[in-house]
Protein backbone atom coordinates (compact mmCIF):
# COMPACT_ATOMS: atom_id res chain seq x y z
CA UNK A 1 0.00 0.00 0.00
CA UNK A 2 1.46 3.35 -1.05
CA UNK A 3 1.88 6.08 1.56
CA UNK A 4 -0.87 8.26 0.03
CA UNK A 5 -3.25 5.30 0.05
CA UNK A 6 -2.21 4.49 3.62
CA UNK A 7 -2.97 8.08 4.68
CA UNK A 8 -6.39 7.86 3.03
CA UNK A 9 -7.22 4.61 4.83
CA UNK A 10 -5.93 6.03 8.11
CA UNK A 11 -8.15 9.11 7.76
CA UNK A 12 -11.17 6.97 6.79
CA UNK A 13 -10.89 4.51 9.66
CA UNK A 14 -9.89 7.07 12.27
CA UNK A 15 -12.51 9.71 11.52
CA UNK A 16 -15.29 7.14 11.44
CA UNK A 17 -14.02 5.45 14.61
CA UNK A 18 -13.70 8.74 16.53
CA UNK A 19 -17.21 9.79 15.54
CA UNK A 20 -18.49 6.41 16.70
CA UNK A 21 -16.69 6.35 20.05
CA UNK A 22 -17.81 9.92 20.69
CA UNK A 23 -21.33 8.66 20.18
CA UNK A 24 -20.84 5.90 22.76
CA UNK A 25 -19.34 8.33 25.28
CA UNK A 26 -22.44 10.48 24.94
CA UNK A 27 -24.53 7.69 26.51
CA UNK A 28 -23.40 8.81 29.95
CA UNK A 29 -22.76 12.46 29.06
CA UNK A 30 -26.38 12.85 27.94
CA UNK A 31 -27.50 11.28 31.22
CA UNK A 32 -25.26 13.71 33.11
CA UNK A 33 -26.72 16.74 31.34
CA UNK A 34 -30.38 15.77 31.65
CA UNK A 35 -30.04 14.40 35.20
CA UNK A 36 -28.31 17.61 36.30
CA UNK A 37 -31.18 19.64 34.82
CA UNK A 38 -34.00 17.40 36.01
CA UNK A 39 -32.73 16.04 39.34
CA UNK A 40 -30.12 18.57 40.52
CA UNK A 41 -27.00 17.97 42.60
CA UNK A 42 -28.27 14.77 44.26
CA UNK A 43 -29.10 13.25 40.87
CA UNK A 44 -25.66 14.17 39.57
CA UNK A 45 -24.04 12.62 42.67
CA UNK A 46 -26.04 9.39 42.26
CA UNK A 47 -25.09 9.15 38.60
CA UNK A 48 -21.40 9.71 39.34
CA UNK A 49 -21.42 6.99 41.99
CA UNK A 50 -22.93 4.54 39.46
CA UNK A 51 -20.70 5.37 36.47
CA UNK A 52 -17.80 3.06 37.56
CA UNK A 53 -20.09 0.09 37.03
CA UNK A 54 -20.72 1.28 33.45
CA UNK A 55 -16.93 1.34 33.02
CA UNK A 56 -16.76 -2.30 34.12
CA UNK A 57 -19.49 -3.36 31.69
CA UNK A 58 -18.14 -1.33 28.76
CA UNK A 59 -14.62 -2.56 29.53
CA UNK A 60 -15.79 -6.17 29.37
CA UNK A 61 -17.39 -5.55 25.98
CA UNK A 62 -14.28 -3.81 24.66
CA UNK A 63 -12.04 -6.60 25.96
CA UNK A 64 -13.99 -9.21 24.02
CA UNK A 65 -14.49 -6.99 20.97
CA UNK A 66 -10.92 -5.70 20.68
CA UNK A 67 -9.36 -9.05 21.61
CA UNK A 68 -11.47 -11.06 19.19
CA UNK A 69 -11.35 -8.49 16.39
CA UNK A 70 -7.56 -8.10 16.60
CA UNK A 71 -7.05 -11.82 16.09
CA UNK A 72 -9.80 -11.74 13.44
CA UNK A 73 -7.88 -9.09 11.41
CA UNK A 74 -4.62 -11.03 11.60
CA UNK A 75 -6.32 -14.27 10.49
CA UNK A 76 -8.20 -12.45 7.74
CA UNK A 77 -4.95 -11.04 6.30
CA UNK A 78 -3.57 -14.59 6.35
CA UNK A 79 -6.73 -16.01 4.66
CA UNK A 80 -7.61 -18.32 7.58
CA UNK A 81 -11.35 -18.06 6.94
CA UNK A 82 -12.51 -21.05 9.02
CA UNK A 83 -10.59 -19.78 12.04
CA UNK A 84 -12.34 -16.41 11.71
CA UNK A 85 -15.77 -17.97 12.32
CA UNK A 86 -14.49 -19.96 15.29
CA UNK A 87 -12.99 -16.79 16.81
CA UNK A 88 -16.26 -14.88 16.37
CA UNK A 89 -18.44 -17.69 17.76
CA UNK A 90 -16.25 -18.24 20.82
CA UNK A 91 -16.22 -14.50 21.47
CA UNK A 92 -20.04 -14.50 21.46
CA UNK A 93 -20.05 -17.52 23.82
CA UNK A 94 -17.90 -15.66 26.34
CA UNK A 95 -19.94 -12.46 25.94
CA UNK A 96 -23.13 -14.38 26.77
CA UNK A 97 -21.67 -15.91 29.94
CA UNK A 98 -20.32 -12.60 31.27
CA UNK A 99 -23.57 -10.81 30.37
CA UNK A 100 -25.56 -13.22 32.53
CA UNK A 101 -23.19 -12.60 35.46
CA UNK A 102 -23.70 -8.82 35.27
CA UNK A 103 -27.48 -9.16 34.93
CA UNK A 104 -27.71 -11.47 37.96
CA UNK A 105 -25.73 -8.98 40.05
CA UNK A 106 -28.23 -6.31 39.00
CA UNK A 107 -31.21 -8.41 40.07
CA UNK A 108 -29.77 -9.53 43.41
CA UNK A 109 -27.15 -7.08 44.70
CA UNK A 110 -27.76 -3.57 43.28
CA UNK A 111 -28.57 -1.99 46.68
CA UNK A 112 -25.51 -3.53 48.36
CA UNK A 113 -23.41 -2.29 45.45
CA UNK A 114 -24.84 1.23 45.77
CA UNK A 115 -23.92 1.30 49.48
CA UNK A 116 -20.43 -0.02 48.71
CA UNK A 117 -19.90 2.78 46.17
CA UNK A 118 -20.66 5.39 48.84
CA UNK A 119 -24.35 6.26 48.38
CA UNK A 120 -25.84 7.83 51.52
CA UNK A 121 -29.55 8.08 52.41
CA UNK A 122 -30.06 11.20 50.28
CA UNK A 123 -28.98 9.49 47.04
CA UNK A 124 -29.33 5.75 47.80
CA UNK A 125 -32.67 5.21 46.07
CA UNK A 126 -31.59 6.95 42.84
CA UNK A 127 -28.19 5.21 42.79
CA UNK A 128 -29.79 1.81 43.39
CA UNK A 129 -32.33 2.30 40.57
CA UNK A 130 -29.68 3.38 38.10
CA UNK A 131 -27.34 0.52 39.01
CA UNK A 132 -30.01 -2.19 38.90
CA UNK A 133 -31.16 -1.35 35.38
CA UNK A 134 -27.65 -0.59 34.13
CA UNK A 135 -26.61 -4.15 35.07
CA UNK A 136 -29.79 -5.69 33.65
CA UNK A 137 -29.02 -4.01 30.32
CA UNK A 138 -25.39 -5.27 30.42
CA UNK A 139 -25.99 -7.95 27.73
CA UNK A 140 -26.96 -5.22 25.25
CA UNK A 141 -23.89 -3.08 26.06
CA UNK A 142 -21.49 -6.03 25.80
CA UNK A 143 -22.93 -7.48 22.57
CA UNK A 144 -22.95 -4.01 21.00
CA UNK A 145 -19.24 -3.51 21.82
CA UNK A 146 -18.35 -6.92 20.35
CA UNK A 147 -20.31 -6.43 17.13
CA UNK A 148 -19.02 -2.89 16.61
CA UNK A 149 -15.41 -4.12 16.75
CA UNK A 150 -16.00 -7.06 14.39
CA UNK A 151 -17.99 -5.00 11.87
CA UNK A 152 -15.30 -2.28 11.87
CA UNK A 153 -12.54 -4.86 11.34
CA UNK A 154 -14.54 -6.50 8.54
CA UNK A 155 -14.16 -3.48 6.28
CA UNK A 156 -17.30 -1.60 7.39
CA UNK A 157 -16.08 1.26 9.60
CA UNK A 158 -18.82 3.50 8.18
CA UNK A 159 -21.63 1.16 9.27
CA UNK A 160 -20.00 0.80 12.70
CA UNK A 161 -19.91 4.57 13.05
CA UNK A 162 -23.51 5.02 11.88
CA UNK A 163 -24.73 2.39 14.36
CA UNK A 164 -22.93 4.06 17.26
CA UNK A 165 -24.11 7.56 16.33
CA UNK A 166 -27.75 6.57 15.85
CA UNK A 167 -27.66 4.69 19.16
CA UNK A 168 -26.21 7.74 20.87
CA UNK A 169 -28.63 10.17 19.25
CA UNK A 170 -31.52 7.92 20.31
CA UNK A 171 -30.23 8.07 23.88
CA UNK A 172 -30.25 11.87 23.85
CA UNK A 173 -33.79 12.07 22.49
CA UNK A 174 -35.10 9.37 24.84
CA UNK A 175 -33.33 10.97 27.83
CA UNK A 176 -35.22 14.18 27.23
CA UNK A 177 -38.56 12.42 26.68
CA UNK A 178 -38.29 10.11 29.69
CA UNK A 179 -36.93 12.65 32.21
CA UNK A 180 -39.00 15.73 31.31
CA UNK A 181 -42.33 15.14 29.48
CA UNK A 182 -42.80 11.64 30.95
CA UNK A 183 -41.34 12.50 34.41
CA UNK A 184 -39.65 9.09 34.83
CA UNK A 185 -36.74 10.45 36.92
CA UNK A 186 -33.48 8.51 37.23
CA UNK A 187 -35.15 5.39 35.81
CA UNK A 188 -35.88 7.34 32.63
CA UNK A 189 -32.19 8.19 32.30
CA UNK A 190 -30.98 4.60 32.55
CA UNK A 191 -33.88 3.22 30.48
CA UNK A 192 -32.90 5.57 27.63
CA UNK A 193 -29.24 4.56 27.99
CA UNK A 194 -30.11 0.85 28.03
CA UNK A 195 -32.20 1.08 24.86
CA UNK A 196 -29.40 2.82 22.93
CA UNK A 197 -27.10 -0.21 22.38
CA UNK A 198 -30.12 -2.27 21.32
CA UNK A 199 -30.87 0.32 18.62
CA UNK A 200 -27.18 0.28 17.62
CA UNK A 201 -27.22 -3.53 17.25
CA UNK A 202 -30.31 -3.37 15.03
CA UNK A 203 -28.57 -0.80 12.82
CA UNK A 204 -25.72 -3.28 12.19
CA UNK A 205 -27.99 -6.07 10.91
CA UNK A 206 -27.41 -5.17 7.20
CA UNK A 207 -23.76 -6.24 7.53
CA UNK A 208 -24.80 -9.90 7.74
CA UNK A 209 -26.55 -9.64 4.37
CA UNK A 210 -23.53 -8.24 2.53
CA UNK A 211 -21.32 -10.42 0.34
CA UNK A 212 -18.15 -9.02 1.91
CA UNK A 213 -19.18 -10.16 5.39
CA UNK A 214 -16.55 -12.73 6.41
CA UNK A 215 -17.66 -13.78 9.91
CA UNK A 216 -20.63 -15.95 10.95
CA UNK A 217 -21.81 -18.00 13.91
CA UNK A 218 -20.86 -21.67 13.42
CA UNK A 219 -21.19 -24.90 15.36
CA UNK A 220 -18.00 -25.19 17.36
CA UNK A 221 -16.85 -26.20 20.80
CA UNK A 222 -15.59 -23.68 23.30
CA UNK A 223 -11.92 -23.27 22.44
CA UNK A 224 -9.71 -22.42 25.40
CA UNK A 225 -6.97 -21.06 23.13
CA UNK A 226 -9.39 -18.57 21.50
CA UNK A 227 -10.85 -17.51 24.85
CA UNK A 228 -7.32 -17.00 26.16
CA UNK A 229 -6.38 -14.90 23.11
CA UNK A 230 -9.54 -12.78 23.43
CA UNK A 231 -8.85 -12.07 27.09
CA UNK A 232 -5.09 -11.56 26.65
CA UNK A 233 -5.26 -9.23 23.63
CA UNK A 234 -8.34 -7.41 24.90
CA UNK A 235 -7.22 -7.10 28.51
CA UNK A 236 -5.64 -3.63 28.08
CA UNK A 237 -8.99 -2.31 26.81
CA UNK A 238 -10.74 -3.88 29.80
CA UNK A 239 -8.15 -2.58 32.20
CA UNK A 240 -8.41 0.94 30.79
CA UNK A 241 -12.13 0.92 31.60
CA UNK A 242 -11.71 -0.94 34.90
CA UNK A 243 -9.07 1.51 36.01
CA UNK A 244 -11.39 4.41 35.16
CA UNK A 245 -14.02 2.82 37.35
CA UNK A 246 -11.62 2.05 40.19
CA UNK A 247 -10.16 5.56 39.98
CA UNK A 248 -13.66 7.06 40.13
CA UNK A 249 -14.50 4.96 43.19
CA UNK A 250 -11.24 6.02 44.86
CA UNK A 251 -11.64 9.68 43.93
CA UNK A 252 -15.29 9.68 45.07
CA UNK A 253 -14.28 8.28 48.45
CA UNK A 254 -11.49 10.85 48.89
CA UNK A 255 -13.62 13.77 47.66
CA UNK A 256 -16.57 12.80 49.90
CA UNK A 257 -14.30 13.35 52.90
CA UNK A 258 -12.80 16.59 51.54
CA UNK A 259 -15.84 18.30 49.97
CA UNK A 260 -18.94 16.12 50.51
CA UNK A 261 -21.64 15.41 47.92
CA UNK A 262 -21.03 18.78 46.25
CA UNK A 263 -17.41 17.79 45.61
CA UNK A 264 -18.51 14.45 44.15
CA UNK A 265 -20.98 16.25 41.89
CA UNK A 266 -18.18 18.58 40.74
CA UNK A 267 -15.96 15.59 40.06
CA UNK A 268 -18.87 14.13 38.08
CA UNK A 269 -18.64 17.09 35.69
CA UNK A 270 -14.89 16.59 35.25
CA UNK A 271 -15.13 12.81 34.94
CA UNK A 272 -17.89 12.90 32.35
CA UNK A 273 -16.02 15.38 30.17
CA UNK A 274 -13.00 13.11 30.58
CA UNK A 275 -15.08 10.22 29.20
CA UNK A 276 -15.64 12.21 26.01
CA UNK A 277 -11.98 13.16 25.61
CA UNK A 278 -10.80 9.62 26.29
CA UNK A 279 -13.36 8.47 23.71
CA UNK A 280 -11.58 10.59 21.08
CA UNK A 281 -8.24 8.95 21.87
CA UNK A 282 -9.88 5.52 22.02
CA UNK A 283 -11.44 6.25 18.63
CA UNK A 284 -8.05 7.07 17.14
CA UNK A 285 -6.59 3.88 18.65
CA UNK A 286 -9.49 1.68 17.54
CA UNK A 287 -9.39 3.28 14.10
CA UNK A 288 -5.76 2.34 13.50
CA UNK A 289 -6.06 -1.11 15.08
CA UNK A 290 -7.47 -2.87 11.96
CA UNK A 291 -4.79 -1.27 9.78
CA UNK A 292 -1.91 -2.09 12.15
CA UNK A 293 -3.13 -5.67 12.68
CA UNK A 294 -3.50 -6.18 8.91
CA UNK A 295 -0.03 -4.79 8.13
CA UNK A 296 1.46 -6.81 10.99
CA UNK A 297 -0.22 -9.99 9.78
CA UNK A 298 1.19 -9.36 6.28
CA UNK A 299 4.70 -8.71 7.70
CA UNK A 300 4.74 -5.04 6.60
CA UNK A 301 6.55 -3.37 9.53
CA UNK A 302 7.19 -0.12 7.67
CA UNK A 303 3.51 0.61 7.11
CA UNK A 304 2.76 -0.37 10.70
CA UNK A 305 5.12 2.35 11.96
CA UNK A 306 3.72 4.92 9.50
CA UNK A 307 0.18 4.36 10.79
CA UNK A 308 1.39 4.68 14.40
CA UNK A 309 3.10 7.97 13.53
CA UNK A 310 -0.09 9.31 11.93
CA UNK A 311 -2.01 8.38 15.08
CA UNK A 312 0.43 10.15 17.41
CA UNK A 313 0.51 13.37 15.36
CA UNK A 314 -3.28 13.43 15.25
CA UNK A 315 -3.46 12.83 19.00
CA UNK A 316 -1.08 15.71 19.80
CA UNK A 317 -3.06 18.12 17.60
CA UNK A 318 -6.32 17.12 19.28
CA UNK A 319 -4.73 17.42 22.75
CA UNK A 320 -3.56 20.99 22.16
CA UNK A 321 -7.00 22.08 20.94
CA UNK A 322 -8.87 20.29 23.76
CA UNK A 323 -6.80 21.73 26.59
CA UNK A 324 -6.90 25.30 25.28
CA UNK A 325 -10.68 25.05 24.86
CA UNK A 326 -11.18 23.67 28.39
CA UNK A 327 -8.80 26.21 29.96
CA UNK A 328 -10.54 29.23 28.46
CA UNK A 329 -14.12 27.94 28.70
CA UNK A 330 -14.06 26.11 32.05
CA UNK A 331 -16.66 28.46 33.57
CA UNK A 332 -19.38 28.06 30.90
CA UNK A 333 -18.67 24.30 30.59
CA UNK A 334 -19.32 23.83 34.31
CA UNK A 335 -22.36 26.09 34.24
CA UNK A 336 -24.06 23.78 31.72
CA UNK A 337 -24.16 21.03 34.39
CA UNK A 338 -24.83 23.33 37.37
CA UNK A 339 -28.60 23.78 37.12
CA UNK A 340 -28.91 24.91 40.77
CA UNK A 341 -26.19 27.58 40.36
CA UNK A 342 -24.28 26.00 43.24
CA UNK A 343 -21.33 28.34 43.81
CA UNK A 344 -19.20 25.73 45.59
CA UNK A 345 -19.77 23.20 42.81
CA UNK A 346 -18.85 25.84 40.20
CA UNK A 347 -15.57 26.77 41.91
CA UNK A 348 -14.46 23.18 42.55
CA UNK A 349 -15.27 22.01 39.01
CA UNK A 350 -13.62 24.97 37.24
CA UNK A 351 -10.36 24.44 39.14
CA UNK A 352 -10.61 20.71 38.49
CA UNK A 353 -11.06 21.13 34.74
CA UNK A 354 -7.97 23.34 34.40
CA UNK A 355 -5.71 21.02 36.44
CA UNK A 356 -7.09 17.56 35.56
CA UNK A 357 -6.83 18.02 31.79
CA UNK A 358 -3.16 18.92 31.78
CA UNK A 359 -3.06 15.15 31.28
CA UNK A 360 -4.51 15.17 27.74
CA UNK A 361 -1.37 14.46 25.63
CA UNK A 362 -0.10 11.81 28.05
CA UNK A 363 -3.48 10.02 28.19
CA UNK A 364 -3.67 9.96 24.39
CA UNK A 365 -0.12 8.66 24.05
CA UNK A 366 -0.71 5.86 26.58
CA UNK A 367 -4.01 4.72 25.04
CA UNK A 368 -2.65 4.61 21.49
CA UNK A 369 0.59 2.90 22.51
CA UNK A 370 -1.28 0.20 24.48
CA UNK A 371 -3.58 -0.53 21.50
CA UNK A 372 -0.54 -0.55 19.18
CA UNK A 373 1.12 -3.30 21.23
CA UNK A 374 -2.17 -5.21 21.33
CA UNK A 375 -2.54 -4.87 17.54
CA UNK A 376 0.84 -6.51 16.92
CA UNK A 377 0.02 -9.29 19.43
CA UNK A 378 2.46 -8.07 22.09
CA UNK A 379 0.12 -8.22 25.05
CA UNK A 380 2.69 -7.88 27.87
CA UNK A 381 3.81 -4.26 27.21
CA UNK A 382 0.16 -3.25 26.82
CA UNK A 383 -0.67 -4.96 30.14
CA UNK A 384 2.22 -3.20 31.90
CA UNK A 385 1.15 0.26 30.71
CA UNK A 386 -2.50 -0.36 31.53
CA UNK A 387 -1.83 -1.71 35.03
CA UNK A 388 0.59 1.10 35.86
CA UNK A 389 -1.71 3.94 34.84
CA UNK A 390 -4.85 2.27 36.11
CA UNK A 391 -3.87 0.80 39.45
CA UNK A 392 -0.27 0.74 40.61
CA UNK A 393 0.54 4.44 40.26
CA UNK A 394 -2.72 6.36 40.40
CA UNK A 395 -4.32 5.03 43.59
CA UNK A 396 -1.37 5.58 45.98
CA UNK A 397 -0.70 8.88 44.18
CA UNK A 398 -4.29 9.99 44.85
CA UNK A 399 -4.02 9.34 48.59
CA UNK A 400 -0.57 10.91 48.82
CA UNK A 401 -1.33 14.09 46.86
CA UNK A 402 -4.77 14.61 48.45
CA UNK A 403 -3.16 14.38 51.90
CA UNK A 404 -0.55 16.90 50.75
CA UNK A 405 -2.71 19.45 48.84
CA UNK A 406 -6.34 18.32 49.42
CA UNK A 407 -8.53 18.94 46.32
CA UNK A 408 -5.63 20.38 44.30
CA UNK A 409 -3.78 17.14 44.95
CA UNK A 410 -6.79 15.13 43.75
CA UNK A 411 -6.88 17.04 40.45
CA UNK A 412 -3.10 16.72 39.88
CA UNK A 413 -3.09 12.96 40.48
CA UNK A 414 -4.27 12.11 36.96
CA UNK A 415 -1.78 14.22 34.92
CA UNK A 416 1.19 13.17 37.06
CA UNK A 417 0.30 9.47 36.79
CA UNK A 418 -0.25 9.62 33.03
CA UNK A 419 3.01 11.54 32.53
CA UNK A 420 5.05 8.94 34.43
CA UNK A 421 3.37 6.10 32.50
CA UNK A 422 4.05 7.86 29.18
CA UNK A 423 7.76 8.09 30.05
CA UNK A 424 7.91 4.37 30.74
CA UNK A 425 5.87 3.64 27.61
CA UNK A 426 8.39 5.52 25.50
CA UNK A 427 11.23 3.48 27.00
CA UNK A 428 9.37 0.20 26.35
CA UNK A 429 8.59 1.19 22.76
CA UNK A 430 12.22 2.10 22.03
CA UNK A 431 13.36 -1.16 23.60
CA UNK A 432 10.93 -3.08 21.39
CA UNK A 433 12.23 -1.28 18.29
CA UNK A 434 15.86 -2.07 19.19
CA UNK A 435 14.94 -5.72 19.75
CA UNK A 436 13.33 -5.90 16.30
CA UNK A 437 16.42 -4.36 14.66
CA UNK A 438 18.68 -6.88 16.41
CA UNK A 439 16.47 -9.74 15.23
CA UNK A 440 16.77 -8.52 11.64
CA UNK A 441 20.59 -8.54 11.76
Amino acid sequence: MKQQSCMREFARYTILSVLGTLGVSCYILADTFFVSKGLGTNGLTALNLAIPVYNFIHGTGLMLGMGGATRFSVCKSQRKLDEINRIYTNTIYLAAVLSVVFALIGFAFSKQLALFLGADTSVLEMTNTYLRWLLIFAPAFILNDVLLCFVRNDGSPQLSMIAMLIGSFSNIVLDYLFIFPMQMGIFGAIFATGLSPIISIVMMFPHWFRKKNTFHLVKTQIRKDIIKQDVSLGFPSLLAQLSSGIVMITFNAIILKLAGNTGVAAYGVVANISLVIVAVYTGIAQGVQPLISTFYGAGNDRQTKIVLRYAMVTMLSVSAFVYLFIFFFAQPITFVFNSENNIALQQIAVTGLKLYFISTPFVGYNIILAIFFTSIEKALPAHILSILRGLILIIPMAFFLSALWEMTGVWLTYPITEFLTALLGFVIYKGNQNEERNNEL
